[in-house]
């Protein structure tokens, strides 16, 4: 495995876990962040480069690693910052969940192509677990007419903080507001709608609704279909609550209420850790075509952010060995849905 990683954020959850599962897989990894005692405390015998974002960001064309991980939020801040300081050569990895850092970074395309950059977002439970139930859906079929993606994370809390780059992207996320892919268009649409009950194959009952995310971008690019829904479980249930939500985007989106409430929610402490609600997650996709033939399939794994440390390590590992090409990328777009399958999923067709 030739050349560093670089993990950005290294003693978030998902960071530090990373980081343990590159090392022991013989990779040469470089942590970053801005308390360096807490990267001493945290990686005694690792590599570390601390400081504001910017400055770790300056490094990266000095350095010149093999793979950047970035698990810093807001994507929609952090991402375009770290691309631009990439040298040419140098592949990207995140995992973003937020509609606006996929935009971003799909932009910039062309740009990757012309430098030699790989870049892939969404390297996480949502986007990689519903992408790749929808890939193996759509294997050597026609382009479909109607896509519905459903991620239902069941995910264990940690006692202590919630986090600035979590609390950032929920944040981030909720500020972005409904969108739905109509006529082949992305739309704006009412946050929470498209509300639809669905039963596990392990029998658990969930609702999930809509909302802009990183599975609906996934999904669109994945299929093609003109008509794309991308729905999750962390969408509120509560129709009480789901029909507020079109009034807290608007609040989010007035100057200075997004960095606020990300700040105080960054704050909120659970006082004892909290297991994961269901033994399982799952992703679903669903998918029409224009002579009504309906398939429907599961992907299933265990705790959804132990997937995503996974997810996000098997795509660094299969970068740095040089299974990337230039462009942006969602993972299971650039790596084929095998890649899920290597993080520890499992697809069940059911109809």
């Amino acid at each position: 495995m030739a050349g560093a990683i670089w993990v950005l954020g290294a003693t978030g959850r998902v960071g530090r876990e990373a980081v343990t599962l590159l090392r022991k897989a013989g990779a040469e990894v470089v942590v970053t962040g801005r308390d360096r005692e807490r990267l001493a405390r945290v990686f005694p015998d690792v590599r570390s480069v601390t400081g504001p974002f910017d400055e770790v960001c300056a490094r990266l064309a000095a350095e010149r690693p093999a793979v950047v991980i970035n698990t810093v939020g807001p994507f929609t801040a952090t991402a375009p910052e770290v691309v631009r300081a990439c040298p040419p050569g140098t592949c990207y990895v995140d995992v973003a969940n937020e509609l606006g850092a996929f935009e971003l970074l799909h932009a910039l395309d062309g740009e990757a192509a012309a430098t030699g950059r790989t870049l892939v977002s969404g390297a996480g439970f949502g986007v990689l677990a519903t992408e790749s139930i929808l890939l193996h859906l759509l294997a050597g079929e026609e382009k479909p007419s109607r896509v519905r993606v459903d991620a239902v994370a069941s995910v264990a809390i940690e006692a202590g903080a919630l986090g600035e780059a979590l609390a950032a992207t929920i944040v981030h996320t909720m500020r972005d507001g409904g969108r739905e892919v109509r006529q082949d268009r992305l739309v704006r649409t009412r946050p929470g709608r498209a509300a639809e009950r669905l039963t596990t194959p392990e029998g658990d009952v969930v609702t999930t609704a809509a909302l802009g995310s990183g599975e609906l971008f996934a999904a669109w690019r994945a299929s093609g279909a003109p008509s794309v829904i991308g729905a999750s479980v962390l969408v509120p249930a509560n129709p009480v609550v789901r029909a507020a939500l079109p009034a807290v985007v608007g609040l989010l989106r007035l100057p200075g209420v997004a960095g606020f409430a990300a700040g105080r929610l960054a704050r909120a402490t659970t006082t004892t850790a909290r297991e994961r609600p269901r033994r399982s997650s799952w992703a679903r996709a669903r998918v029409e075509w224009p002579s009504g033939r309906v398939r429907e399939g599961w992907l299933r794994t265990g705790e959804a952010m132990t997937f995503t440390v996974e997810a996000v390590a098997e795509v660094a590992r299969r970068l740095a060995g040089g299974e990337g090409r230039p462009g942006a990328f969602t993972p299971a777009r650039l790596l084929g849905p095998e890649v899920a399958l290597a993080a520890g999923a499992e697809f069940q067709v059911t109809r």
